[in-house]
């Protein structure tokens, strides 16, 4: 399982997020190339490293996310209990180590930034602060990206990576805007992580009162989005 399942989901992860949390730095960090840019261009930037991920990750069958390994065993996959946890613990690490290679990418760029930029870079927050309707907005982006990645495998377009790329784009670009969209445990999570332990002078908090929202959320919408996908046929 090491070279099929947890080092392709390292790597893949890692991608996804070195990526993703990169381009979130281009457009809010002081004194780049990229500020200012908004949340569209981090939409495609997150759906290219989607997309990217993807193709790297490859032999595992990419799930990048433990609501996509946790939704395709609601649906009926058949995964052990053995291959989840391994999925899972290659998505937290490949989080984790994306997101420093994205904070030493553009190291020099944190100085002047606020606590709050900070933050934004590794993980995300809500842009009204109730945690209950940010749990909702969570559970109903996660459910689209796991019963929509499902229902590809039924289609015969062939767009793979492409396809889920896109999806991405369009979940933040449509239900982004109250928490950021998480939407995967291990992409927010891992980074906040990063973000706690890293060396950024006047980071803030971390932002762990939060922190709980993106890692239930998702979880449930991906549950939700497996059982209602294997409950109509898709599987």
């Amino acid at each position: 399982m090491f070279t099929d399942i947890f080092l392709p989901e390292i790597l893949g992860t890692a991608t996804l997020l070195l990526l993703g949390c990169g381009v979130v730095a281009n457009a809010v960090l002081p004194r780049t190339n990229g500020n200012g840019g908004g949340f569209l261009m981090i939409n495609f930037g997150w759906g290219i490293a989607v997309f990217a991920g993807v193709f790297v990750a490859y032999k595992s069958g990419a799930h990048l996310n433990p609501a996509v390994t946790l939704g395709l065993v609601a649906s009926g996959a058949e995964l052990s209990a053995g291959e989840v946890a391994v999925y899972i613990g290659g998505q937290m690490v490949g989080a984790f180590v994306g997101a420093v290679l994205a904070w030493a990418a553009y190291k020099e760029h944190f100085t002047d930034a606020g606590a709050d930029e900070k933050l934004a870079v590794f993980s995300t927050m809500p842009a009204i602060r109730k945690p209950a309707w940010n749990l909702v907005t969570e559970v109903v982006g996660t459910f689209v990206l796991v019963f929509v990645i499902i229902s590809f495998g039924n289609t015969p377009s062939e767009l793979g990576p492409l396809a889920v790329a896109l999806l991405v784009v369009g979940i933040g670009a449509s239900l982004g805007g109250p928490t950021g969209y998480a939407i995967n445990p291990a992409r927010d999570l891992g980074p906040r992580i990063a973000h706690a332990v890293l060396p950024i002078p006047g980071k803030g908090s971390s932002g762990w009162w939060y922190a709980w929202v993106p890692v239930a959320g998702p979880v449930v919408g991906g549950v939700l989005g497996g059982l209602v996908a294997g409950a109509v046929g898709y599987v």
